[in-house]
């Protein structure tokens, strides 16, 4: 009786594999630089007290931007997010042009978005207006 090569040659079967061998410990315990410690750090020093606010609401969702940071509420669900842990805030138009859409993202990459109708649809520009001004106030350097 023969023995036939594997059926892909020298290369390893597909699947699930044994882990590689760690490689042998060279440095003792304790010696060395100690671990990285990962705290967020505000960039920006807390905003004061009275500061201008926005405020967008429709019958179902509302925007509010204040000096605590962002606040989101969608059908009954509310959400803060604080300054301190905002990356940065964007806002358009709906597609439609009916509504206003704001995203919050987060230092990690993920985001957040709420939209509040305008009615009537007018008062969509003199929301950009508002938030464009307290955005400023609060995130001068455009982050």
């Amino acid at each position: 009786m023969t023995t036939q090569p594997p059926p892909h040659g020298n290369q390893p079967p597909y699947g699930r594999q044994p882990p590689p061998p760690l490689p042998p410990a060279t440095a003792q315990p304790g010696f060395g630089p100690p671990p990285p410690q990962y705290t967020y750090a505000p960039t920006a020093p807390p905003p004061q007290a009275g500061g201008p606010e926005f405020m967008a609401v429709d019958r179902h969702n509302s925007i509010v931007v204040d000096t605590q940071g962002v606040a989101f509420e969608d059908h009954g669900m509310s959400v803060d997010f604080p300054w301190q842990e905002i990356r940065s805030v964007h806002y358009k138009a709906h597609p439609s042009g009916k509504a206003l859409m704001v995203a919050v993202v987060l230092p990690d990459g993920r985001f957040y978005e709420c939209a509040v109708e305008a009615k009537p649809r007018a008062r969509l520009g003199e929301w950009f207006a508002q938030l464009s001004a307290v955005l400023g106030y609060y995130r001068p350097a455009g982050w």
